[in-house]
């Protein structure tokens, strides 16, 4: 299990607004990554140091968002005024998390403006939903030339996550390798002061760490 990527929820204003304000802060560029059609949603790529990434994502007028978790999850976080969604932790094998969670795991995929159907299987939204500080699942089958982290030359990189929770909880979620996950950057473990979950991300960017 480790750190796959982070995800963050265009505010109100929309998926082009929000990541043209987070390019500025950080000084990077963003990359298009395209639509879920599963999902109702569509996202943009800051590819990370390390194989991570952040992901900017929108919900679309699509059916799908209605009925899909994780478009449900991104519409709610999004009318909240947008903002961190949650963190995602990949495996090679979803079978334990399936045991562990005690539900199956749903397709995912995303068709990139090239043409390219990235392919995964994940787990876990609705739980992440209920408890932000929870992540989810993912279990890629495409290529690992093909991962997220691999769009563009990383322009950042992730040094450390402050979350409201507490570890006790992800380790009754998905057990000691949810957190061994985490172990390559700092974590500070804060009191839920309102919505648990990411309160914050630190980068080394090029205009220097940022607090986002």
């Amino acid at each position: 299990m480790r750190l796959d990527h982070l995800s963050f929820a265009a505010g109100p204003d929309g998926l082009a607004a929000t990541t043209a304000r987070l390019a500025e802060q950080l000084g990077v560029t963003f990359v298009d990554g395209g639509v879920h059609p599963r999902f109702g949603t569509r996202n943009a790529i800051l590819p990370l140091a390390h194989g991570h990434y952040v992901e900017v994502v929108e919900v679309l007028d699509h059916p799908a968002s209605d009925k899909a978790p994780f478009g449900q999850a991104v519409r709610a976080r999004s009318e909240a005024g947008g903002g961190w969604l949650g963190w995602v932790v990949a495996v090679d094998d979803i079978k334990p998390v399936e045991q562990r969670i005690g539900r199956h795991a749903v397709p995912g995929n995303r068709h990139r403006p090239d043409g390219y159907n990235l392919q995964w299987q994940q787990i876990g939204v609705r739980g992440t939903t209920a408890d932000p500080q929870l992540p989810f699942v993912v279990s890629w089958e495409s290529p690992a030339d093909e991962h997220p982290s691999r769009d563009g030359q990383p322009q950042a990189e992730l040094l450390a996550l402050e979350i409201a929770g507490s570890p006790e909880r992800v380790t009754g979620w998905l057990g000691e390798p949810a957190l061994d996950a985490l172990e390559e950057i700092a974590v500070e473990w804060v009191a839920p002061n309102g919505l648990p979950g990411i309160q914050a991300a630190r980068l080394r960017t090029p205009s220097g760490e940022v607090r986002l």
